[in-house]
């Protein structure tokens, strides 16, 4: 039994035949639709035996009118038509089926084979002018061809819809009106060459913020490359940067590119840049300014043309003020700042984006939130923002038990959540009391948890000062 393959791309079934055998001489077959019009009856039953004998689903007309009539009744992947057909012209029939299809291929046969009829086929948009009498082995091939073309294209918009999905506006839909003026400012500096720096608390969506930037700049065909600052140890962020040669250091074995070489002619995405130590900060300026890098161990410069997009949870200005981070560097970066606010201060979003999430997930048509959970969702503080709410929804989605999605299948019961007004905490104090201390500990503690040890954004979780937060974690010996 001959081994079958099955491929499904764009939900178009495609089968090959891994095996060599008496009708394929060897070359694998593509399954596929294929509408055939002639209305000579033998020369349409011959044609129609050897696409079958090929692997080829036939669909046979006599008619042009006929064939049309099919056409819109099977839709098939590639229609063969003759010229003559005794009503319709096949020209016409390439026409209306490139009026009503155009992106199903059509290929011409005829035994009135011209320069001049090739050409006027072939502008109306065939896939490929073939004269009588021809070889079965010629119309196999030009078929086989064809359906290799579509299927590349389906896939091509298969992909270029995951593009848009994961880069585009998608996933950052909003009804907030300072959230709608940042997005609408987003895709104008889009266009330009300035250097971008993004804010805002961690997981607001700086990333997604970046790769919608570079999706619609000029720079789109060229690669985005993403450094994580905060994640490579001091004494190798030069090197990542910026690249190092052969012998450098111990282990550098080969010469090897850095992040700006990597995306020269696009766009390095500096996330966390106000983890960056000074010593850095300072050669990143110099590679900024004079747009050239020096790899490590090298004593040559290279050119490099990249967009600076860079992003922080920090407030750089605060940090410039306080001497951590350069001021002519915060200048640099921020040619276009743009803050993406907390999801606690655009709650309209909540629900939309929850619902965006089911859908990302893939959950089942008819799995939704319930009112309670809505309500829940939209009291929340998020202090882990958009990734803390695609989390929850993921949740929800593992733990729920029926289509509705209740508040406890969200599981935000045992966190903080905002209280009236106020906005308060509900803790309650047990009888034989508490120590004031121990609670502050571990809230710090637990902030520290959630921030990943990121002193700035703990503070920030704690609603005090920096300073404040590194005070106590001195007096409490943290």
């Amino acid at each position: 039994m001959p081994a079958i393959r099955m491929v499904i791309v764009a939900g178009m079934a495609r089968s090959y035949n891994l095996l060599p055998g008496n009708n394929n001489k060897g070359i694998a077959t593509m399954s596929g639709r294929i509408l055939l019009i002639d209305d000579d009856d033998s020369l349409r039953r011959v044609t129609e035996y050897n696409l079958t004998a090929a692997g080829f689903e036939v669909i046979t007309a006599a008619s042009g009118r006929e064939g049309l009539a099919l056409f819109g009744e099977h839709d098939p992947d590639l229609v063969v038509t003759d010229v003559e057909l005794g009503d319709l012209n096949g020209l016409e029939v390439l026409a209306a089926i490139k009026k009503q299809a155009p992106e199903t291929p059509v290929i011409v046969i005829t035994a009135y084979g011209t320069i001049d009829l090739a050409v006027q086929a072939m502008g109306q948009g065939a896939f490929n002018f073939i004269t009588k009498p021809f070889d079965r082995e010629t119309l196999r091939l030009s078929c086989r061809k064809a359906l290799e073309m579509t299927e590349l294209k389906s896939r091509n918009q298969v992909l270029a819809e995951e593009v848009n999905r994961l880069s585009g506006v998608e996933g950052m839909e909003t009804s907030n009106s300072v959230m709608a003026e940042l997005l609408d400012k987003a895709l104008r500096v889009a266009e330009s060459e300035a250097s971008v720096l993004i804010s805002g608390e961690s997981g607001t969506g700086k990333e997604l913020m970046a790769r919608l930037i570079h999706r619609r700049s000029n720079r789109r065909e060229a690669p985005l490359v993403v450094v994580n600052c905060a994640a490579i140890p001091d004494n190798l962020i030069e090197s990542e940067l910026f690249g190092h040669v052969k012998g450098a250091f111990t282990g550098a074995v080969a010469n090897r590119k850095g992040r700006f070489q990597s995306a020269r002619g696009g766009t390095l995405f500096l996330d966390e840049i106000g983890e960056l130590k000074l010593d850095m900060q300072a050669k990143l300026l110099r590679a900024l300014q004079e747009k050239e890098v020096q790899p490590v161990g090298s004593d040559r410069t290279e050119k490099v043309d990249v967009r600076i997009i860079a992003a922080t949870n920090r407030d750089l200005k605060e940090e410039t003020t306080a001497g951590r981070f350069r001021e002519d560097l915060y200048y640099r970066l921020g040619v276009i700042p743009l803050h993406i606010p907390a999801l606690r201060e655009r709650p309209e979003d909540i629900a939309t984006l929850a619902k965006h999430f089911l859908k990302k997930l893939n959950a089942p048509a008819g799995v939704r939130f319930g009112p309670p959970a809505l309500a829940q969702m939209k009291s929340y503080p998020w202090p882990g923002n958009i990734r803390e709410l695609q989390n929850a929804v993921e949740r929800a989605c593992i733990l729920r038990r029926g289509e509705e999605i209740t508040p406890g299948e969200l599981a935000l019961t045992g966190t903080a959540s905002r209280g009236g007004e106020g906005g308060g905490l509900s803790l309650e104090i047990p009888p034989e009391g508490i120590s004031l201390e121990e609670v502050e500990k571990e809230l710090i503690r637990k902030a520290l948890v959630r921030s990943g040890g990121n002193r700035s954004e703990a503070a920030r979780l704690l609603r005090i000062p920096r300073h404040v937060l590194i005070y106590r974690l001195e007096k409490f010996e943290m």
